[in-house]
């Protein structure tokens, strides 16, 4: 394999072995701790220019298949792991994950010490980085890792449908959960702004029975409020949510309206669009196994997470409720504003392959609007 260097905007480099796609890719690097879903991973929109580490020691040993991706193609600007499994061995895999990179022009490094990236990165913050297959020196690289503004990009902009459609993957999704899940027929519509959704944040609301028409990011309350919607739902997406001040606009002519939900993002330009405000993490919340308390219940969810931002909670104003607390280091991970019936949470129910802890959240929307839209 071919030599590939990885090098973080302060300096840290590693040397390693290429085994994607050749070329210099640049993006802010971080890591994910789950033990499996590297393809779920790789085309979550939330990733967008992001190099992504996985701290897993193997990756690749189940190959990737035409099913699990959360997109139409990888987001992440780069792979960076441990350690190859050269030769898938699954049932459903259609090709093999350098087979898949390769193919989609992502860059990926393996045979690297990803345990001490990671505690570099626990020890300094978010940092950018380059990965490259290219003579380059490791200034050159680190130089180039500091130009990298990710922060100042508008991620949702890229990854966000441009134009409007109805979801609807009834065969697929009988054919994935057979007799045992049949689907209930689509009567309530729901009108689900996309900031870079996973698709099984859709498949979840439509086995409850959802008619979900999708719309782009700029989609304004107007056309929304006209388009018959019962309800709001906000996906997750990448990047800071402070630079989509359309988005926190458009949920604002909203509140009170029509009941809205969201979900990673979707939460944070909730609680912008209230009055509250965000902002960065250390080194962000990313894997399958985060402990959150419902407030309300005192019960422990074990949940997949996948952001770089939080809420602040201190800064939400009267009537918004936290209804969830970050284990970890205690920030909020949900929050509440009975009045006008919005509810989000910051970590991710729909998650697959993950813990399905969460998923309540989906049928605590079900239960609102479907109680909403009755004649």
């Amino acid at each position: 394999m071919p030599k590939a260097l990885l090098v973080l905007q302060d300096g840290f480099y590693l040397e390693g072995e290429s085994f994607g796609a050749s070329g210099t890719f640049v993006g802010e690097v971080c890591f994910n701790t789950s033990m499996s879903g590297y393809q779920e991973i790789l085309t979550d929109p939330s990733y967008r220019g992001q190099l992504v580490t996985l701290t897993y020691p193997q990756i690749g040993n189940y190959g990737v298949n035409g099913e699990d991706s959360e997109s139409e193609s990888p987001q992440a600007a780069g792979l960076i792991i441990r350690s190859l499994a050269v030769r898938p061995s699954n049932w459903r895999a259609s090709e093999s994950l350098e087979q898949y990179l390769v193919r989609h022009g992502v860059g990926a490094i393996h045979a690297v010490d990803t345990r001490a990236l990671v505690l570099h990165i626990r020890e300094k913050g978010a940092l950018n980085g380059v990965l490259t297959t290219e003579r380059m020196s490791v200034d050159e690289a680190s130089l180039l890792a500091q130009d990298y503004q990710y922060g100042a990009i508008d991620f949702v902009g890229q990854v966000t449908t441009k134009e409007p459609y109805l979801f609807d993957e009834q065969g697929k999704l009988s054919k994935i959960f057979g007799d045992r899940d049949l689907l209930p027929e689509p009567k309530v519509p729901v009108a689900f702004l996309d900031y870079g959704t996973k698709k099984n944040i859709l498949r979840s609301l439509r086995r409850r029975g959802f008619r979900c028409y999708v719309f782009p990011a700029r989609t304004n309350a107007a056309e929304i409020l006209a388009s018959g919607a019962r309800a709001v739902f906000l996906s997750n997406g990448p990047g800071d949510p402070a630079v989509l001040d359309y988005a926190v606009d458009t949920v604002r002519g909203l509140v009170g309206k029509l009941p809205i939900y969201g979900i990673c993002l979707g939460h944070q330009i909730i609680a912008r669009a209230l009055g509250g405000s965000t902002y960065k993490l250390k080194f962000g919340h990313r894997g399958a196994n985060h402990p959150v308390k419902e407030l309300a219940s005192g019960r422990i969810l074990i949940t997949s997470q996948n952001h770089g931002y939080a809420v602040d909670e201190k800064t939400l104003p009267a009537g918004v409720q936290v209804t969830h607390v970050n284990l970890n280091d205690g920030t909020c991970a949900g929050l509440r504003f009975e009045q006008a019936q919005i509810s989000a949470v910051q970590f991710h129910p729909e998650a697959c392959p993950g813990p399905r802890d969460a998923e309540l959240f989906f049928d605590a929307f079900a239960r609102e609007t479907g109680e909403k839209s009755k004649p």
